[in-house]
């Protein structure tokens, strides 16, 4: 099946044996290891590397975005350049264009040059996890499916508790750079692991590219996104602003326009006619625009504010994935009590209060309460992205469900990389631009920054209240195969 949904005739390239079949997920799952930690691993060093090049804790934002973005941008070719290419030419290429882009990035000296090397390992890990997914179910029969794919999911919540805790003892005991170094011998290795056991897949006809899709779209995401970097910073006028927000509006709105008239689009969006589609990935959108700026806002304030260690500012961070991965246990037993209309609304209103209650955190507050607080919280995300996730699928047709993953992929990496933006938007907003050195301001800032994240993913149940009883049955069964990041 093609990234778009319709059958199509697959071939395999003549290379190495099918035996390797038993080694693919360890593979996949390495690369998802790869993707995902790094998304999570710079969090905890985001103050001694704003420190190492010259700019506010604040600026950092940037860097922390642009790698989701690119994600974002270019997740919706990664089905497209599979099938025209085969997999294993375009995961060879994204695990090499992951590997410089880490080495170029351990190598800046400027925050410029680092917003623009992230952007190339964005480019290789937006192409490396839908294209490593693809290939484990062209490789796999149903049913092992389920198995296969809950196996490579761990990395997604292994690598975020992993993430804070070694990018605190690098800053701690060594240097920021090694943070990008890491990604290089485990790169090499994979481009190794990849020629001698991934398949490749690759479509005998293959539809032309949305070329002018993906110009609209890529543009106009990514011009908003740096209109919510700059916004509050004084770099550009009002009305610089306000003409930059418009020209992204009319980019979207064009693109909304052509692809609803193309037969093979960028993005599917006639899925959106589908009411639970569109009620999980609106939801899952505004939810993640209020969690993508935790992982930025929480380390500036356990270190900025509160003066801990970056190894400490990582620990602190490690019962939220505990919880994740202990909540996998019983959340199937949640979703099929309180159903996904129960849950989905529930949840979110609780999210919303933990945030509100990190923004409690003082000078005073005993590690105990941040332990539980995080414990808590790391338990309802981890439910919130099952439900989400799962309920994508609920009621579409099995010949569109890879075109569905690469929508709902596409509007979560937006998600994390608005929040971000958003997070530092409103951190900007609360501290004044002189008080970034004074602790006690700082963490004012923040508390009122996360109080608004709280506040806005409550807003969120607004668009899950749409649901009815009984919606998501149909996936609670046999459709968990991605239920967690």
């Amino acid at each position: 099946m093609s990234s778009h949904g319709a059958p199509i005739p697959l071939t395999e390239s003549p290379g190495p044996p099918r035996a390797g079949t038993r080694l693919l997920p360890w593979l996949v799952a390495v690369a998802f290891f790869m993707e995902s930690l790094d998304t999570t691993i710079l969090n905890t060093a985001v103050p001694a590397v704003a420190e190492a090049l010259h700019v506010a804790p604040l600026a950092m934002k940037a860097v922390l975005a642009s790698y989701t973005l690119a994600l974002a941008v270019f997740i919706p070719i990664s089905g497209w350049m599979a099938d025209r290419f085969g997999t294993r030419r375009v995961f060879a290429s994204a695990i090499g264009l992951f590997t410089m882009g880490s080495l170029m990035c351990g190598l800046c000296s400027n925050i410029h040059l680092l917003v623009a090397c992230r952007l190339v390992q964005g480019l290789g890990g937006a192409m490396m996890v839908p294209v490593g997914r693809l290939t484990l179910v062209r490789s796999f029969a149903k049913a092992d499916l389920l198995r296969v794919m809950s196996f490579v999911s761990v990395p997604a919540l292994v690598a975020p508790m992993l993430g804070p805790v070694a990018g605190g003892l690098i800053v701690g005991f060594a240097h920021w750079r090694l943070i990008f170094f890491l990604n290089i011998p485990i790169g090499l290795l994979g481009l190794v692991m990849v020629y001698l056991h991934l398949p490749d897949f690759q479509e005998e006809h293959v539809h032309p590219l949305d070329f002018v899709g993906l110009v609209l779209f890529g543009s106009g995401i990514a011009l908003l996104s740096y209109v919510l970097e700059v916004f509050g910073e004084h770099e550009l006028s009002g009305r610089e602003m306000a003409g930059l927000l418009s020209l992204s509006s009319v980019l979207l709105v064009a693109y909304w326009v052509h692809a609803r008239q193309l037969q093979f689009p960028l993005l599917n969006l006639r899925l959106f006619d589908i009411r639970t589609f569109r009620i999980a990935t609106n939801g899952s959108f505004f939810t993640r625009l209020g969690i993508g700026g935790v992982p930025f806002l929480l380390p500036l304030l356990y270190q900025t504010g509160l003066g801990y260690t970056p190894v400490q500012s990582g620990l602190l961070i490690v019962p939220q994935a505990i919880a994740a991965i202990g909540m996998k246990a019983i959340l199937r037993k949640l979703l099929a009590g309180i159903g996904y209309k129960g849950v989905l609304v529930s949840n979110t209103l609780a999210i919303g209060l933990l945030l509100m209650i990190f923004a409690t955190i003082h000078l005073h507050t005993s590690v105990g309460q941040i332990v539980a607080i995080a414990f808590f919280y790391g338990a309802c995300t981890s439910l919130q992205y099952t439900a989400m996730n799962t309920l994508v699928y609920a009621d579409v047709d099995e010949k569109d469900a890879s075109g569905a993953s690469s929508i709902a992929s596409t509007m979560q990496q937006m998600s994390i990389s608005f929040g971000v933006a958003f997070a530092g938007l409103t951190t900007a907003f609360f501290v004044p631009g002189a008080a970034y050195s004074d602790s006690v301001l700082m963490t004012h800032g923040i508390h009122k920054a996360l109080v608004c994240l709280g506040a806005l993913t409550m807003v969120s149940t607004l668009v899950f209240a749409g649901l009815k009883r009984g919606d998501g049955d149909a996936v609670r069964e046999h459709k968990m195969m991605h239920p967690d990041g």
